[in-house]
């Protein structure tokens, strides 16, 4: 995945946005929360065009959003329809919000099947989830997922900060 560009988003006025790029997040500083977050709040849009917001576990690795989800869910049938969805980190002082596409990972491997597997159980092992390097290889793996971002906005110090991030299509 490339290093996104960055800007400043458009707000109205009177939210105090910098005049200049000056003070512009660093993508790095972002996904450093993204890796350590534990908790993540999925949003999606169920056919009828209500939205549809979930909690979920998953690990940030190259560049992406890693997650189980069962193919009956609420929010994988509504991917299955339409697959953009946005991702939130559960701050809203130092929020992170990335918009993007989720779809049904392919197998991921022996190699990447193992990255995925350490960095799930380094950080929900205590919570009873340990998957094993090949738990997503079979046809019934348990619907990972993986979200491959757009955009991105981020802010640690609102208005000084808030930033906007955009991903090169693949």
């Amino acid at each position: 995945m490339t290093h996104p560009t960055s800007d400043r988003p458009w707000l109205p006025d009177g939210y105090g946005l910098p005049a200049t790029d000056d003070g512009l997040l660093d993508w790095s500083a972002v996904e450093e929360r993204l890796v350590a977050s534990h908790h993540y709040w999925l949003a999606t849009t169920r056919p009828d065009g209500r939205p549809h917001v979930v909690p979920r576990w998953g690990v940030w690795l190259d560049g992406r959003f890693w997650y189980d989800g069962a193919p009956t869910t609420i929010h994988v049938r509504n991917l299955n329809g339409d697959n953009h969805c946005a991702l939130h980190l559960e701050d809203g002082s130092e929020a992170v919000i990335v918009e993007g596409r989720s779809d049904v990972a392919p197998p991921p491997g022996p190699e990447l099947g193992q990255r995925l597997s350490a960095a799930f159980t380094e950080k929900y092992a205590d919570r009873g989830y340990s998957p094993a390097a090949d738990a997503w290889d079979g046809q019934d793996s348990g619907g990972l997922r993986v979200l491959t971002p757009i955009k991105a906005m981020a802010w640690f110090n609102f208005p000084s900060d808030v930033t906007r991030f955009r991903f090169a299509a693949d």
